[in-house]
């Protein structure tokens, strides 16, 4: 199984102009959410990258992705119905491919000199199956991401084979199903916000899309959590334990979170460490 292609979405009500913030990125240039994502794509031997927006907000994103532009395909998600609506929107550019997935609101940061995405379609394509980025969450953040359930695989460090996927669990449910041998006490395996798909994923949404809006939780729309239910049935679907973080800029202080981690791994990491002493000082003059 060959990853060629990726499709990053950007069309949620909440998200549509998350993208576009700007931030300093490592090395010490100025640059578009979008930008970002988009070069952690690149950096995992991919060039082929549709972007899941609304109607009338390419104009938006073709300017501030640059001269990455030219390797951009945008795709319409009419209305905002679930993050797997969106996923699905992509079905003509992935085709019958494999494809990387990626949130258009989360921001990735490894802990060594191989990217977060790099790492994963590197896994995704020696085990020739869909997989999921997971990083150990704490129970408070629960109602903010998916969460997987499974059992390690043995002989291969931070990697997991999915039997139970929940959208948004409750800790109630987390203790009952989510449990995972060797995590500690309190912390599930929760979505990274990146996968690599198979194109069974393209035929489960087809089949729910189809069947209607879900009855449990209408408001969420047709979620890839649901999908990613189905497909840990029908074939093998793994969990990896990246060795980076993620981080959400459409939570309060996202961004700042953001930008801080972006700043404290990269090229100008003395400096801003210097002027954070710097604020806490005077912080504390003023007290």
């Amino acid at each position: 199984m060959i990853v060629k292609k990726a499709v990053i979405t950007a069309a949620g009500r909440r998200q549509r102009t998350l993208p576009l913030q700007t931030l300093i990125d490592r090395d010490g240039t100025e640059k578009s959410v979008l930008s970002i994502l988009i070069e952690e794509v690149l950096a995992a031997g991919i060039d082929e990258i549709a972007v899941v927006v609304r109607p009338r907000d390419e104009q938006a994103y073709a300017q501030v992705a640059g001269d990455h532009v030219r390797r951009l395909v945008f795709v319409h998600q009419p209305e905002p119905l679930g993050h797997g609506h969106a996923v699905y929107c992509a079905r003509g550019f992935a085709g019958s491919d494999a494809f990387l997935h990626l949130v258009g609101d989360h921001l990735y940061v490894s802990a060594n000199a191989q990217r977060c995405a790099q790492a994963l379609v590197a896994m995704a394509q020696a085990q020739e199956c869909a997989i999921s980025a997971v990083q150990p969450t704490r129970e408070s953040l629960l109602p903010y991401y998916g969460a997987v359930g499974g059992r390690r695989v043995s002989g291969a460090a931070g990697l997991y084979e999915i039997d139970t996927v929940i959208e948004k669990p409750t800790p109630t449910q987390a203790e009952q199903r989510l449990i995972v041998p060797g995590l500690r006490a309190g912390y599930y395996l929760c979505f990274f916000g990146m996968h690599v798909l198979t194109p069974t994923v393209m035929s489960i949404l087809d089949a729910q899309i189809a069947a209607g809006a879900p009855a449990d939780h209408p408001e969420r729309g047709f979620t890839l959590s649901a999908a990613l239910v189905e497909l840990a049935q029908r074939e093998k679907y793994l969990a990896l334990e990246l060795a980076g973080s993620r981080y959400d800029v459409g939570v309060k202080y996202g961004l700042l979170t953001a930008q801080l981690a972006l700043a404290l791994t990269g090229d100008d990491r003395e400096e801003v460490l210097a002027r954070l002493l710097e604020l806490l000082a005077q912080r504390e003059l003023n007290r």
